[in-house]
């Protein structure tokens, strides 16, 4: 793992970095001066960051717990718990809580960058994070900062400020993604099972099946076809390379080649969208993964890596070095539904080695078809999937964010009763009833200009 790179990370550079995205979650607010310090006719912050950013720990002292907006809100760096979150003056606001170091904090990743805890996937694990420490995974708490902030605004301003709307005024939005690993190998864990139990006529069958008839989760059309049916289009994440990475993970199981004029057309007859599933290795690798994003030229706007790597230290200057993306969607846990950068919103990734910000959006990973029933993560049964992701979603909808789905074209499969076709079904339509706007990864990257 190679050693963080970091500029001198100062009160200026944090606020700038907040600020930008605060403003995009309220695109009509009125500009008022927000700063450290008193500042007469403007929102004023206390500093409780004390040196925390000048040094290399990931994680800070344990936040204050505060009651906000009905909820209960982790406030790290509040040094004063004891006073009231804001001191409303005659046109001037004091937060006597530190939300922009905390923003800071949770929304530049500060934690996974500066950890050295890694999965076997090389991903930063949900265990070693103040998400899990803390039980607030599926609160988007920057939102609940921000929401903070806005009401300092309002008082400073007289007035009422609104979250962004999508689409026809949609109050958030929701982006289907379909991250296609396989298309060949529906019948190879069942023909095992019969292999292993000596159940020769079923062995049999099964294998005739997979050489006469096409693979059930060779269905790229009745996935399209199923999204499209609430309105929504499909984003497929296409996996070029079919050779095993060096540790032995897979990639996919198809000629991606071959692929691509089939999605050509469904981009064509119903507006599905094309972006680059990368290898594995790709997130470390700049070179490769251009020559991935070149071999696949329909897959250059957005990007996803496979089994969801993403070093943090590396993968964000690799996706700017291949200059073929406007967007990535790689980050959530696996482990868990929610918000790994406690965010609802798409975001541009912090440069810890500039200062300032990454060229791509980040559209973070929400919920993922895996983490809710998996050996490995949450193990819920069908009928607890969609009441334990109905809260995370009203939080999307309260601050005009994006909820972002994975459901890989396998899951699909008929056969799939615990995390299958009917589930995603009872999901996509939980979202049309709460008035989502169904969009794709290009179309929400056209709402946050650069």
């Amino acid at each position: 793992m190679p050693a963080p790179r970091v500029v001198a990370i100062t009160s200026e550079l944090r606020l700038a970095y907040v600020l930008r995205h605060f403003w995009q979650t309220y695109p009509a607010a009125p500009r008022v001066t927000i700063g450290y310090g008193p500042a007469v006719g403007a929102v004023a912050v206390a500093d409780g960051a004390g040196d925390f950013f000048a040094q290399a720990r990931p994680y800070p002292a344990a936040p204050n717990w505060r009651e906000w907006q009905g909820q209960r809100i982790p406030f790290f760096f509040d040094s004063s718990p004891e006073k009231d979150l804001l001191t409303l003056g005659p046109e001037t606001v004091l937060l006597n809580a530190d939300i922009i170091a905390g923003a800071f904090y949770l929304l530049s990743g500060w934690q996974e960058y500066f950890s050295a805890e890694r999965d076997r996937h090389g991903r930063f694990p949900y265990a070693a994070s103040v998400q899990q420490q803390y039980n607030f995974v599926t609160l988007p708490v920057v939102n609940y900062y921000f929401d903070v902030l806005k009401t300092a605004v309002e008082h400073v301003t007289g007035q009422r400020l609104q979250p962004r709307t999508w689409g026809a005024n949609a109050p958030f939005a929701a982006f289907i993604t379909h991250d296609i690993d396989n298309l060949h190998s529906a019948w190879k864990a069942p023909a095992k099972a019969a292999l292993q139990q000596r159940q020769w006529r079923r062995f049999g069958q099964l294998v005739w099946q997979h050489l006469t008839r096409p693979d059930a989760w060779n269905n790229l059309e009745a996935v399209a076809a199923g999204t499209a049916e609430y309105g929504a289009k499909s984003t497929f994440f296409l996996l070029p390379e079919t050779r095993p990475g060096a540790d032995g993970t897979p990639n996919a199981d198809y000629n991606a080649q071959s692929v691509l004029p089939r999605l050509a057309a469904l981009q064509e007859a119903l507006g599905a969208e094309i972006s680059l599933h990368g290898s594995i290795g790709t997130a470390t690798d700049a070179a490769r993964l251009a020559r991935e994003a070149e071999a696949l030229q329909y897959a250059t706007a957005g990007l996803r890596f496979h089994y969801l790597r993403w070093e943090p230290r590396l993968t964000p200057a690799v996706v700017d070095a291949a200059q073929s993306f406007i967007y990535d969607s790689t980050l959530g846990f696996a482990e868990h539904f929610g918000f790994r950068n406690s965010y609802c919103l798409p975001f541009y990734p912090f440069n810890f080695a500039t200062g300032s910000e990454h060229d791509f959006l980040e559209i973070p990973l929400n919920v993922m078809d895996a983490t809710l029933h998996h050996p490995n993560y949450l193990q819920l049964r069908p009928e607890e999937m969609l009441p334990a992701l109905a809260p995370m979603l009203a939080e999307v909808a309260r601050f005009g964010g994006v909820a972002t789905v994975l459901w890989h074209n396998e899951n699909f499969d008929p056969a799939n009763e615990t995390n299958g076709p009917h589930q995603f079904a009872e999901l996509m339509e939980y979202l049309q009833q709460q008035g989502a706007a169904f969009l794709t990864g290009r179309e929400i990257w056209q709402q946050f200009p650069a």
